[in-house]
């Protein structure tokens, strides 16, 4: 096998790329075209070497970018297998990115969470509209589990908080909403747990969610999304960048 050689935009500069690059790029391609599928084991190392004529390192480079990047999952002593792709597991992967973003600039937090209220003023609104009565169950139990949760460790608190408004946007029924609500309620939620004061607002947060429930079982779209509004707004203030949180005896 040649090594490839490709030319810069200019049309000039010869680049000259590894061969691991180029297994890679044939291994995407043998996923992308469905020859292999979710849950397909590949093939082997000494196969995929005689296949594409390089040696074992740039197979074993190769595999461990795809690994990395979620498409492949390698266990030890097994084949690796080909995973199945949706939103979440796209969205996983940006999960140390994003902790970068945030704890390198403050300021990104404020964007987050704008983002967010926008993201669930949206939701809620067509949630309102869909809602089942299976929908409203659900809502109403993880509303409870919450409050059975009180008074106790903060971080199961928000994690029900999380699955709380995550449940809100599988209503909607598009799983992408739902990845990428779960992904904006992870990095903001776990990531900055430290930086919530949660003290004497768990009783309002969870006053508020049995209201936002009421609404969407009423199906008061305007209703939901001004009291979802409210929430959000409210919740904003709990969130803080300083000295104080940051020496917290629970950071």
């Amino acid at each position: 096998m040649t090594l490839r050689i490709d030319t810069d935009e200019d049309g000039d500069r010869i680049v000259r790329r590894k061969l691991s690059d180029q297994v890679l790029d044939r291994l995407r391609e043998m996923i992308r075209s469905r020859e292999l599928k979710p849950g397909d084991a590949l093939p082997s190392e000494r196969v995929l070497m005689e296949r594409f004529g390089v040696g074992r390192p740039a197979v074993r480079e190769a595999l461990q970018s795809l690994h990395n990047s979620g498409l492949i999952t390698i266990t030890h002593g097994e084949r690796s297998r080909v995973n199945a792709i949706t939103a979440g597991t796209v969205l996983d992967q940006s999960d140390q990115i994003a902790r970068l973003l945030l704890d390198s600039v403050p300021s990104n937090l404020d964007h987050l969470k704008e983002a967010r209220q926008m993201f669930e003023l949206g939701i809620v609104g067509v949630a309102a509209e869909k809602a089942s009565e299976a929908d409203i169950a659900a809502l109403r139990d993880l509303a409870a589990h919450q409050r059975a949760l009180l008074g106790g460790d903060p971080v199961p608190f928000i994690k029900a908080d999380m699955a709380f408004h995550a449940r809100i946007a599988e209503i909607v029924g598009n799983p992408i909403i739902a990845a990428v609500s779960v992904a904006m309620l992870r990095w903001l939620f776990e990531y900055h747990t430290a930086l919530l004061h949660w003290s004497n607002n768990e009783e309002i947060t969870l006053t508020e969610h049995d209201r936002i429930v009421d609404l969407i079982a009423a199906h008061d779209r305007d209703g939901a999304t001004a009291m979802m509004r409210d929430h959000l707004e409210r919740a904003t203030s709990l969130y803080a960048f300083n000295d104080e949180t940051a020496n917290r005896p629970d950071r």
